[in-house]
């Protein structure tokens, strides 16, 4: 008869859920910054009592005579204004979304601070106090911490694997966790690196657009004073294109450098936190 083995229980490979968020928000944001830049651009800028003659048409109505303001100057700017408004806006956007979500995920208090009140309970072999301390501190280094002190208590009581099995299993559970919070922290940085680059030159193209009409009407007018003076508004108007592409692109490169500064010293502290847990296991549990 053949002999029974009893089947082997098998442990779960991690503890960490899976945090399910979709993209599509942020994919409509920068399509809802355009669209209210051209309402702004349209309806605010090009208000018919900005002009001394109106002009036709609903898209784009070509004004005539600007009165003295930014407002009217920068309509005439041309087609490329409503896009910068909608890029700025786009910027204004992400930074309130990114600096919420990353302020967040630093947690309550300071990582160090964190991480050494975690090392003294683990080596008083109090990990139920180290848990309590990753729900005070909350964030991304908590969470992962937290996920790798589920497995930390875990092994204590295992008697199949190895220590340094042991350590390798909360090793992994220390990646695992980190892999999903460092996409969250990453999240919708690209669309600030993709406006610090594309701003500039839509900015630059505005202003070549601007210059060719300029140019153009000079071309069309014989009258030389008049012409000369066309022609200086007309680069003024076309340099508010460069003006707010310039303008839109450094205050992306600001805070992206400012964010990506952050997310470093988060990660740091991930990166720091799972340390603490290996080596505190292999040199506790021998």
């Amino acid at each position: 008869m053949a002999e029974t083995r009893p089947t082997a229980t098998v442990k779960p490979v991690t503890s960490v859920q899976v945090k399910k968020s979709g993209n599509s928000i942020s994919w409509l944001a920068p399509l809802l910054c355009v669209i209210i830049g051209y309402v702004i651009w349209r309806f605010v800028m090009g208000a018919e009592s900005n002009f001394n003659q109106p002009g036709t048409g609903w898209f784009w109505p070509s004004h005539q005579g600007p009165k003295a303001g930014i407002f009217p100057k920068m309509y005439e700017g041309g087609i490329i204004v409503p896009v910068l408004i909608g890029c700025l806006l786009t910027v204004l956007t992400f930074i309130v979304e990114r600096f919420l979500t990353i302020s967040k995920a630093a947690g309550t208090a300071s990582n160090a601070d964190f991480v050494r009140k975690v090392q003294y309970h683990l080596a008083n072999k109090n990990v139920d106090a180290a848990l309590a301390e990753c729900d005070k501190q909350k964030g991304s280094v908590g969470n992962v911490m937290k996920a790798g002190l589920f497995r930390y208590k875990e092994m204590i009581t295992d008697t199949e694997l190895s220590t340094e099995q042991k350590v390798l299993a909360i090793q992994k559970e220390v990646e695992e966790a980190t892999s999903l919070e460092l996409p969250m922290l990453e999240k919708n940085l690209v669309f600030l690196s993709t406006i610090a680059s594309v701003a500039t030159l839509l900015g630059l193209l505005g202003t070549v657009m601007g210059m060719i009409r300029s140019f153009s009407a000079l071309g069309e007018d014989s009258g030389g004073g008049a012409a000369a003076g066309k022609l200086s508004q007309g680069i003024s108007e076309a340099l508010y294109n460069t003006a707010l592409g310039i303008g839109t692109s450094a205050f992306a490169i600001i805070f992206y450098n400012i964010f990506t500064t952050r997310i470093d010293g988060i990660t740091y502290g991930i990166d720091e936190s799972g340390f603490t847990l290996t080596q505190s296991f292999a040199s506790l549990y021998k």
